[in-house]
């Protein structure tokens, strides 16, 4: 690297044989990677540290480790690298059909509600694409994840990330089953919930038992509710609701059948939150590669005909 800052075809050449030997900590297992010579490869990188005045690697006959230098240089290297590869395969996908592996983060109640109606149909239009679905409630970092797309609330999607709608907004509910009911009344205000068996949530990234939350005109409060069953999984809490254990909070879409065949009934329904509606995200900065334009059109298809049903 020159002093006035620029960079040479020999840089750029070098780096990804830095990091390479970076990753291995062995300059024989690096260059075998590489298809080069131990020597040379050793010969690119001497280059390199001349070049930046500054050695890069602790070598001894036994080992091989990053000095301080080294370590602020692939901190930034990397992502660089990562960028121009993204770049590259980008373009060159350009045209290309939707192919490769397709990685997907939903909490459980949102994959059988919103993807797994439209999971087949996807498959069938898109056959050389392989999905995979990583069922997660707690809040996950998808890039560090390694996900192409996640499905989260609209408030607690990242602001550096495109969100693409795909539910109407709605709210959630306290639900019980008429036999509930039948033995020990119906609740006229949130507070009455602490005479009633409320099957509580526990927060999967947090651990801590989740606060039901209402809205009283602009007045928005939550509430700690008590109850003999605490569960992780909305599956389960639906499930342990229809049994007649007590009350759950829930996701009205979630229940939207079961309200309409009797298995479960709504209270308190004057003061339900309602939540701007679940929207797939994925990051601003990533090339969109086909395989996820596509997975994205076909849930913007999915919605449209879900509203005009």
């Amino acid at each position: 690297m020159r002093r006035d800052g620029t960079i040479s075809r020999d840089d750029i050449d070098a780096i990804p044989a830095f990091l390479r030997v970076a990753e291995r900590r062995n300059f024989r297992a690096a260059a075998a990677e590489l298809g080069v010579s131990p020597s040379a490869l050793s010969h690119a990188i001497k280059t390199l540290e001349a070049r930046l005045g500054v050695a890069l690697f602790h070598r001894t006959t036994r080992s091989v480790g990053l000095t301080e230098a080294g370590e602020r240089f692939i901190a930034h290297a990397r992502p660089a690298i990562d960028g121009l590869r993204e770049a590259i395969e980008a373009a060159r996908s350009l045209g290309e059909e939707p192919s490769g592996l397709l990685r997907i983060n939903a909490p459980r109640g949102m994959i059988s509600s919103l993807i797994q109606p439209t999971l087949a149909a996807f498959i069938a239009a898109n056959p050389k694409v392989e999905v995979e679905i990583f069922a997660e409630d707690g809040f996950t970092d998808i890039v560090e994840g390694g996900f192409d797309v996640g499905f989260r609330l609209g408030e607690t999607v990242q602001a550096d990330m495109v969100a693409v709608r795909v539910s109407p907004p709605f709210r959630f509910v306290v639900a019980g089953a008429p036999s509930y009911f039948a033995r020990h009344g119906r609740p006229k205000k949130p507070e009455d919930l602490r005479q009633h068996a409320c099957i509580r949530f526990r927060q999967p990234s947090s651990r801590a038992i989740y606060r039901w939350e209402f809205e009283d005109g602009n007045r928005a409060f939550d509430l700690a509710v008590y109850g003999p069953l605490i569960v992780n999984d909305a599956a389960l809490a639906v499930a342990a609701t229809i049994e007649g254990m007590g009350l759950c909070y829930i996701a009205k879409p979630l229940i939207d059948n079961m309200i309409k065949d009797g298995r479960m009934e709504l209270v308190l329904e004057g003061f339900a939150p309602a939540t701007p509606g679940v929207f797939l995200y994925y990051p601003s900065r990533a090339q969109v590669m086909p395989k996820l334009r596509a997975f994205v059109e076909h849930m913007r298809r999915a919605r449209a005909a879900y509203e005009r049903s």
